[in-house]
């Protein structure tokens, strides 16, 4: 029986947090499953001409770290409205790194693919992120999960993701201090606009249960130069 945490639940766990909750009641809840982190180490040097300057890039052991996370959202809803099942579930796929500022570390966001429309239209509009529409699916068979992702939004840069992955050892909580936890113990994100205006979306989950994964990446980049 598959159990999902209600809101309330997840709310009331702060013990884990490197920071308190902000004051004032949470806007939106989400649920992600079948996703799969990739990383990759990245020169500073090379981050530093892709992240806005008012943002210090974030390292774990002098480097800097690109993320490529593909997964499926359900239950996407505003505080006090129920998931519309046209709007509340559909895959996305982010591409990302790691900044600080004014001493909090969080996430920058370089893109987001989603297989939704509307929803990408909102969330461009409401957090300023680089969202994009894409042509995505997501299947389950074997324990493999099938990853598809293919830009389509009107006026961006072509864009493809293909992948496999699966599960590959048991789950576990990352210790502080290890690259596990440095990637994803993130609860914050960070936007900059047009006058280099910083904005932050302060974001709540519990600690990420993790599992070893045997990914096959089969297409990645630009439509036509994936490998």
């Amino acid at each position: 029986m598959d159990l999902v945490p209600s809101a309330a639940f997840v709310m009331d766990k702060i013990d884990h947090r490197p920071w308190p909750l902000p004051q004032g009641r949470w806007v939106m809840a989400q649920r992600w499953h079948d996703l799969l982190f990739a990383h990759w180490p990245v020169p500073v040097d090379e981050l530093r001409q892709a992240v806005p300057a008012p943002l210090q890039i974030d390292t774990y052991e002098r480097r800097g770290w690109v993320g490529v996370i593909p997964f499926r959202m359900t239950g996407v809803r505003l505080r006090g409205l129920p998931a519309l099942p046209w709007l509340s579930a559909f895959p996305e796929l982010n591409v990302r790194t790691y900044v600080t500022y004014g001493d909090k570390p969080g996430v920058f966001f370089f893109s987001l693919d989603a297989g939704n429309h509307i929803a990408v239209r909102i969330a461009r509009r409401w957090y300023r992120l680089p969202y994009y529409h894409a042509r995505m699916a997501s299947r389950i068979e074997r324990e493999w999960v099938h990853y598809t992702c293919r830009r389509i939004h009107p006026g961006a840069q072509a864009a493809e993701f293909r992948a496999q992955y699966r599960p590959a050892g048991e789950a576990f909580r990352t210790a502080r201090g290890s690259l596990e936890h440095f990637l994803t113990e993130r609860y914050c994100l960070y936007a900059v606009d047009s006058h280099q205006r910083i904005y932050r979306a302060e974001i709540h989950h519990l600690p990420w249960p993790l599992q070893p994964a045997q990914p096959r990446i089969t297409g990645t980049g630009r439509r036509g130069r994936g490998r």
